[in-house]
């Protein structure tokens, strides 16, 4: 069976992307926010992953608000990028896991979560800046996007989304494969782009919103769609992606290393590492 050694979560701001490619990553404002990478570097150099499932939210690439799901799932044998408009260079197509797509869709349907199955799919910078950003020198992994709908309400809960991820999580131990699975979640962290609360940023929660990913990842499924937008901001319910991925870590877990810093364009920008056991 497949084994799930961990899940990544990092923030995806646009700006990064534009940081890696004019090779701004060691200047003193991009500085604390790239090193706090090293760590996680190593590691998967020495875990070496197969495959990364990749919980993140479409921008109005793939999908519009004509038409929005609340979950889908790439079910393609590759992704592809396009000009998204903010000035980020176009990557090479993304290698898919058509095989565990299907059975990752067919366990959710089974598990009663109603799956969006795209077979093509195009992919933007929340799930494309993070992949560049655990394997700057290249994506090895093939990849499953798993997208969750944080733009239009109404909003899948923080409850429902913990349980996405676990549902995600059994489906991939028992995918007859002997291949090793890394499980990411992107987005926020606090943050706001427009409006009354512009530049919006609530370091205490996120802080501890991190910490309870580790042994209390329930924590936050007390709050409200609601409650999470007047806590973060109207962007800082990316959290959810964060919150799918722990969720499909089974067991206790231990925190490998992660990073918190403030501001990048506005947005509080985080990373963890969690490993299994």
């Amino acid at each position: 069976m497949a084994r799930i050694i961990g899940a990544l979560t990092t923030s995806h701001v646009p700006a990064i992307g534009a940081a890696m490619a004019k090779g701004l990553q060691q200047t003193p404002y991009w500085k604390p926010f790239f090193d706090g990478f090293g760590p996680v570097h190593r590691w998967l150099e020495d875990a070496r992953p197969d495959v990364a499932v990749v919980f993140y939210n479409d921008h109005g690439l793939n999908f519009f608000l004509d038409k929005m799901p609340t979950f889908a799932v790439g079910a393609a044998a590759e992704y592809r990028n396009a000009d998204e408009g903010w000035g980020l260079p176009t990557l090479p197509p993304f290698r898919g896991e058509p095989e565990l797509s299907w059975h990752l869709i067919e366990h959710l349907v089974e598990r009663e979560f109603d799956i969006t199955s795209c077979q093509e799919m195009r992919v933007d910078h929340a799930f494309t800046l993070p992949l560049t950003l655990f394997w700057p020198q290249g994506v090895p992994v093939t990849t499953v996007p798993v997208c969750i709908n944080t733009v239009q309400f109404p909003l899948p809960s923080a409850k429902r989304c913990l349980a996405l991820g676990r549902a995600v999580g059994e489906a991939l131990r028992s995918w007859e494969s002997d291949k090793k699975v890394v499980v990411i979640g992107t987005g926020g962290l606090s943050h706001q782009l427009d409006g009354e609360r512009a530049g919006f940023i609530n370091k205490p929660f996120d802080l501890k919103f991190m910490d309870s990913l580790v042994n209390e990842p329930e924590w936050a499924t007390q709050f409200s769609i609601h409650e999470l937008v007047e806590k973060t901001g109207t962007q800082g319910v990316e959290l959810l992606m964060w919150l799918a991925a722990r969720g499909a870590l089974e067991g206790p877990v231990r925190k490998l290393h992660s990073n918190y810093h403030i501001p990048i364009s506005n947005t509080a920008a985080g990373m963890m590492a969690l490993t299994a056991g």
